[in-house]
């Protein structure tokens, strides 16, 4: 197979923020082409959430995204901080945004949002038999309710595409698909 990496003439950050650093790229295809302006977005690595509870329960958040415009409901998500694997920050960011912590934990898919202009990866979690352990702890900016649905609802919330966020469905499809043990496969 040939080699298709685009070499970097150059690289300029337009801006640079703790949750988003922009770059613009001059990069020279395999062919010799140059593209004077390829944009890419930095961002910290993010960790998502499939969580249920001891009963079987699905637990999901409801929150504004305001770069749709729109209140959705979704699995619990956040970002890596430095220095922290994976898995401790998912465990954080379930305590944080929902008070419930515990179960078992796995790592069941690892995925990108965009691999042509974002440099970060989502590390997706599975937690089984998870239970109420304290209060929310939300950032400043934070403002997240806590539900519980059945597995079924959480399914055909699914299934009604009443999940906006693709980071979420991927990891919400591989567990209904693959993963559910009491769930009859469709």
């Amino acid at each position: 197979m040939k080699d298709m990496t685009y070499k970097i003439l150059s690289s300029e950050y337009l801006f640079k923020r703790p949750w988003l650093t922009a770059r613009r790229d001059k990069v020279q295809l395999p062919d010799g082409r140059i593209n004077p302006e390829y944009y890419v977005l930095e961002y910290p690595t993010w960790i998502n959430v499939t969580a249920i509870t001891k009963d079987g329960q699905m637990l999901l958040v409801r929150q504004y995204r305001h770069g749709l415009q729109r209140t959705n409901f979704e699995i619990v998500a956040g970002c890596m901080e430095e220095g922290e694997q994976p898995i401790d920050a998912a465990k954080r960011e379930l305590m944080e945004e929902t008070g419930f912590g515990g179960g078992e934990w796995q790592e069941i898919m690892v995925i990108s949002q965009n691999p042509s202009t974002s440099t970060n990866l989502t590390h997706c979690f599975l937690a089984t038999g998870v239970e109420h352990m304290g209060t929310q702890h939300l950032d400043a900016t934070e403002d997240i309710e806590v539900y519980l649905f059945s597995q079924d609802e959480v399914r055909q919330m699914l299934e009604r595409g009443e999940f906006m966020q693709a980071l979420m469905v991927a990891p919400l499809w591989k567990y209904f698909s693959t993963l559910c043990k009491d769930c009859p496969q469709q």
